[in-house]
């Protein structure tokens, strides 16, 4: 299973916010690239980089951050957070990310994301599925679909993509656990998706827990820059 610690970026620094909430943000590092060289120190091959700032305001803002730790590490990194337009693609792709996620795109127009899958290749794209209820939430989590998580995996399955996260946003950022029966729920359904569970986990039993179950990744965040799960522990599962 991928181990994926997760940075999110405010004004360049690295954050964690709970639930989505800009007004609960705390700062953790002001300088991203030191947080990533421990990730990569400690063994671990992928990077979960947020741009909260672009999510924000619909456009890719903190690509300097992006372009600094791709080429200053070997990590293979997923970057998310305001691609909205095909600028925003090609800034992510050119500053180094080997992957591009898209989540409320996906949601709200999905002809353009097609778009983006036909031009780029589906390989090059992680899709985010945030959920509320099994139902798709999006724009920062405020606004709840009536689409079922399964329908929307479905939909883009069909058009070529492999890797999907799924974040239950009743849990993101509030170390209560992640949600086993969603994610088993999910993989039953879609038994070859690269299933990457995120949110929720608080400690490293947690983490034995969806691998058990047979998620191919887990995305990390605050767990780490609380101390819950230390990168020693991390380490050992990458050996």
């Amino acid at each position: 299973m991928d181990i994926i610690p997760a940075i999110d970026i405010i004004d360049g620094k690295c954050v964690r916010l709970t639930q989505g909430d800009y007004e609960q943000k705390k700062i953790y590092n002001e300088h991203p690239l030191e947080v990533a060289k421990q990730f990569e120190d400690a063994g671990l091959k992928r990077l979960h980089l947020v741009d909260l700032d672009g999510a924000k305001a619909g456009a890719v803002k903190n690509w300097k951050v992006l372009e600094t730790i791709a080429g200053k590490t070997s990590l293979v990194i997923d970057f998310g957070g305001g691609i909205k337009k095909e600028g925003d693609v090609e800034i992510v792709f050119n500053s180094g990310a080997a992957l591009a996620t898209v989540g409320s795109l996906a949601v709200k127009d999905p002809e353009l994301f097609v778009s983006w899958l036909q031009s780029y290749g589906a390989g090059k794209f992680l899709l985010g599925a945030d959920v509320k209820n099994e139902k798709i939430a999006v724009g920062g989590w405020l606004e709840t679909t009536d689409r079922w998580v399964y329908d929307f995996i479905q939909d883009y399955v069909d058009k070529g993509i492999q890797q999907v996260f799924c974040t239950d946003v009743s849990k993101d950022g509030l170390l209560e656990g992640p949600s086993l029966d969603l994610y088993r729920n999910i993989m039953t359904e879609f038994p070859k998706l690269h299933f990457i569970a995120s949110g929720g986990v608080s400690n490293m039993d947690d983490v034995y827990q969806l691998e058990e179950i047979g998620c191919k990744g887990v995305i990390i965040g605050k767990a780490i820059y609380e101390g819950h799960v230390t990168l020693k522990d991390l380490t050992h599962l990458t050996r």
